[in-house]
């Protein structure tokens, strides 16, 4: 089994530089396999950290660069090129353990699954405020399923969801279901997210098997200026309208009340019992953590119903009149 490691890039060339260190470093798998990197329209000097690196690593490193805005050009640009039978994906801003590649290897050779995602622990730049919890750390793509290996199956654990910081997917399932969206995703600034989501929807979908694999961990740094509440709730609006698209594709026939699933409704008003009674104990984090998935749930609620006000209008007859 060959391994392509991918890292998609913009604008991180100190941060990347530690990133490529630390999967150069790797305990020595026992396969041939590559690092590749997609500079994603860099205007730093990324290009030459990659250069160093190259000269440094004991493997193959290829450099490609794509000028579309947003990782999911970068990830399907770099498919191609990958040699690797399996593709391991991770971040910039992630140092990868010595032996996560090996862990990955064992894994698969191991098991038949299809894809894999591994455990993921935050490396702060700054101490975690007292209102920041583990539930919300998916903000942070801060991913920790626990001690132990667990079958994924063709569904998906919301507690272990595959992401792009630290994952890996057979090549033939890449040839089957195709690449990530490149309409979803940080675009323009935004906090906009669900392309690591979406893909994990079409891996299910295709009744693809799942493999949680907790040897295989990485460090993700979390930066300062993320740790803010505004920060927080931009990303639970923007996310719950992501995820209002994604279940009208590939979870229709749920039971709605007003246009979104009953079980939605049950868990807001279990929200903001929650958020009452942490306020009632001052128990910062609890209360936080219900307020933040009321907002998560409030954008979901507003993408559903303009898109059922958009499709209203549009299903309207057009009425010629005669002048």
């Amino acid at each position: 089994m060959t391994i392509s490691v991918v890292i998609a890039t913009h604008n991180r060339a100190r941060l990347l530089a530690s990133t490529l260190e630390a999967v150069a470093a790797q305990e020595s798998p026992s396969v041939w396999w590559e690092i590749v990197v997609v500079d994603n329209g860099s205007t730093d000097e990324t290009a030459e950290v990659v250069r160093t690196a190259a000269s440094r690593a004991p493997v193959p490193v290829v450099y490609l660069r794509e000028t579309r805005s947003g990782k999911s050009h970068a990830l399907n640009t770099a498919m191609p090129r990958a040699r690797g039978e399996l593709i391991v994906l991770t971040d910039d801003d992630v140092l990868p353990s010595p032996g996560w590649l090996n862990a990955y290897l064992a894994a698969f050779r191991e098991d038949q699954a299809d894809y894999a995602a591994g455990r993921i622990f935050p490396l702060w730049e700054a101490a975690p405020p007292r209102w920041l919890s583990p539930r919300l750390y998916g903000v942070l793509a801060v991913a920790d399923g626990g001690p132990f290996r667990l079958e994924l199956g063709g569904g998906l654990n919301q507690q272990i969801m595959p992401i792009g910081a630290n994952m890996a997917v057979r090549r033939h399932v890449l040839d089957r279901i195709g690449g990530w969206n490149a309409g979803l995703g940080k675009l323009q600034g935004t906090l906009r997210t669900g392309e690591d989501h979406e893909f994990a929807l079409r891996m299910a979908r295709a009744g693809c098997k799942g493999l949680y694999v907790p040897e295989a961990w990485v460090r993700h740094r979390v930066p300062a200026d993320r740790l803010r509440l505004p920060y927080f709730s931009r990303w639970y609006i923007d996310n719950g309208a992501i995820v209002a698209g994604l279940d009208q594709e590939y979870a229709p026939g749920a039971r709605e009340l007003l246009g979104v699933p009953r079980y939605l409704w049950r868990r807001a008003a279990a929200d903001v019992l929650g958020a009452t009674g942490a306020a009632v104990r001052l128990n910062v984090a609890a209360g936080v953590a219900s307020a933040m998935r009321l907002f998560w749930f409030g954008g979901y609620v507003r993408a559903r119903w303009t898109r059922r006000a958009t499709a209203a209008v549009e299903a309207q007859p057009v009425v010629l009149r005669r002048s």
